[in-house]
C-alpha cells in the first residue's frame, strides 16, 4: 500500500476544506416568495429576485408564483406554490423576502367583503391572521423576514385603482406588526409610482413593468445591504 506523506495529506485536506467553504458561500442564503409582483419577468431574468441577486452579487432562490395568494385552498396546486405559505419548503436561509395579500383582496373579496378578508390576512391590531402566522413560522427558522409592500396605481387607467384604500390599510397593519419585532422588516414601495406615470406597470396596468421590477429589486437589495449583519 502506498503511503501519502503527512505534508501532502495536510495540503490536500486544507485545499478540500477551502473548496467546500467556497462552495457553501455560493449557496443561496436569500429566499424569495410571493405573487406576480415578485415573479414577473423571471423568464427574462429580470424579476425582483434577479435584480437583488445582481445588486448583492450573490444567488437568490425564488419560489414566487404568478397568481399566488395567502388564502388559496386547493391542495395540489396550493402545494405547488399558489398558496404563498406553501412556497416555503425548508432550507437554511438568512433572509426570506416575500409579499402577498393583493390577490386575496382584489380577486378574493369582490369589492364587497374586503373588511372580512383583510381581518383574515392581518387583524386591525396587526397581531393575528394568515400573514402574521406565516411570518412567525419563517422567523422560527432563524431567518430575517422582509415583507415587501405593493406598487400603487398611477391614478390613471388601472383596474385596481379602487383598491388603493385597502392597499394602504394592509400596509399600515403590516408596518404595525413589523415595528418592534426583532428580525421582521417591512419595506413599502407605495411612493415608487409618480401620479400619472404609467411606466411602472405592464400593459394590463396591474403587474410591474421591467422598470418597476428593477426599482423594487433595488429598494430591497439596498435594505438588505444596510441591515444584514453578515455583510
Amino acid at each position: 500500500m502506498k503511503l501519502i506523506s503527512l505534508p501532502i495529506f495536510l495540503s490536500t485536506f486544507v485545499l478540500a476544506s477551502c473548496v467546500q467553504e467556497t462552495a457553501s458561500r455560493n449557496d443561496p442564503r436569500i429566499l424569495a416568495m410571493g405573487d406576480s409582483m415578485m415573479a414577473a419577468h423571471r423568464i427574462s431574468g429580470r424579476a425582483v429576485s434577479d435584480v437583488v441577486a445582481r445588486n448583492l452579487r450573490e444567488p437568490v432562490h425564488d419560489n414566487s408564483v404568478v397568481g399566488a395568494s395567502m388564502s388559496y385552498a386547493l391542495p395540489i396546486s396550493g402545494a405547488m406554490g399558489l398558496n404563498i405559505s406553501k412556497q416555503y419548503r425548508g432550507g437554511q436561509w438568512d433572509w426570506v423576502v416575500l409579499n402577498g395579500g393583493g390577490n386575496d383582496l382584489w380577486l378574493g373579496c369582490g369589492c364587497n367583503q374586503c373588511d372580512h378578508k383583510m381581518e383574515s390576512l392581518i387583524s386591525s391590531n396587526g397581531v393575528s391572521g394568515k400573514i402574521p402566522s406565516l411570518i412567525a413560522r419563517l422567523r422560527g427558522t432563524g431567518a430575517q423576514v422582509l415583507w415587501v409592500g405593493y406598487l400603487r396605481s398611477p391614478g390613471v387607467g388601472s383596474p385596481i385603482e379602487n383598491c388603493s384604500d385597502e392597499g394602504d390599510e394592509l400596509e399600515a397593519r403590516l408596518a404595525r406588526f413589523a415595528a418592534g419585532r426583532h428580525g421582521v422588516h417591512f419595506v413599502s414601495i407605495a411612493d415608487l409610482v409618480p401620479y400619472g406615470d404609467r411606466s411602472f406597470h405592464g400593459i394590463d396596468m396591474i403587474h410591474p413593468s421591467l422598470k418597476a421590477s428593477a426599482a423594487i429589486g433595488a429598494r430591497v437589495s439596498n435594505y438588505i445591504r444596510q441591515h444584514d449583519p453578515a455583510r
